[in-house]
């Protein structure tokens, strides 16, 4: 088969394998550009009031995460639902707790404003003081157990289900689960291509969801796949407020994926 340039290769789906001289990252960067496309043209109703794509106002750094740690083949993928309004929505990767980019990711870039914001939740970037929870116990168990996030990515890739987050009037978060019927449907045929692209880039041994929506999202389109799951880290999950570094550990031994 003759080599394709990343950007047919994902425009034209006959050309599923991925050839030996396109760059994984560069591959990768192609589909996240379809799929912030995509997005782009769907609208929200009440009780959703601003929407947010860090695929946009982010991109620069999100670009930089798959540039930096997507550039080869990965053994485990963990999968997310969507950007916390402290995490990717204002770093622009996932769970993308300010201090674990800045510090063990290595990534610090200016971020845009969202052309759609609360007043109560603003864009602020690396400026931001908030801390995203989920983000710091996964980012931090990672870092912990592997050194340096050169010697995580070797085999690891972290990456979300949608890119979108959502706010209601109040300032409250909205998940793309809580979304009417119909909106869902939009959003989750965009999505789903993704996750089927990054798989095909990836040829991940195992998809690890964190958290239940995504393993069901995963479950439901990757049929055949060798699928995980750990508990989300999310503090609103009262189960991993009692050491959840050791919960997802034992979960990923017990799957056979850590040792």
């Amino acid at each position: 088969m003759a080599a394709v340039p990343a950007a047919e290769w994902l425009s034209n789906r006959r050309f599923l394998v991925v050839t030996s001289n396109v760059a994984t990252s560069d591959l990768l960067i192609v589909a996240a550009k379809r799929l912030r496309d995509a997005v782009d043209e769907l609208t929200f109703a009440a009780p959703v009031a601003h929407v947010y794509n860090p695929l946009h106002y982010a991109w620069r750094a999100h670009e930089m995460y798959l540039r930096r740690y997507g550039n080869s083949r990965k053994r485990v993928l963990f999968l997310g639902m969507n950007p916390g309004p402290f995490g990717m929505t204002q770093t622009g990767v996932p769970f993308g707790e300010i201090a674990a980019v800045r510090d063990w990711l290595g990534i610090q870039v200016r971020i845009d404003r969202s052309p759609d914001e609360h007043p109560k939740r603003p864009v602020l970037g690396f400026d931001c003081s908030r801390s995203e929870i989920s983000g710091q116990r996964l980012w931090g168990l990672f870092a912990k157990r592997f050194g340096a996030a050169e010697k995580f990515f070797v085999e690891h890739m972290v990456m979300n289900y949608c890119p979108l987050a959502f706010c209601e009037e109040s300032g409250r978060n909205r998940t793309p689960d809580k979304l009417p019927a119909k909106e869902r449907t939009s959003l989750f045929a965009a999505c789903d291509d993704h996750l089927r692209d990054i798989v095909r880039i990836l040829e991940p041994e195992w998809l690890v969801a964190v958290g239940d929506f995504a393993f069901k999202r995963a479950e439901q389109i990757l049929a055949g796949r060798r699928l995980g799951r750990i508990l989300h880290p999310s503090p609103a999950n009262p189960a991993a407020n009692c050491d959840w570094a050791l919960l997802a550990t034992t979960q990923l031994r017990q799957l056979g994926i850590w040792e």
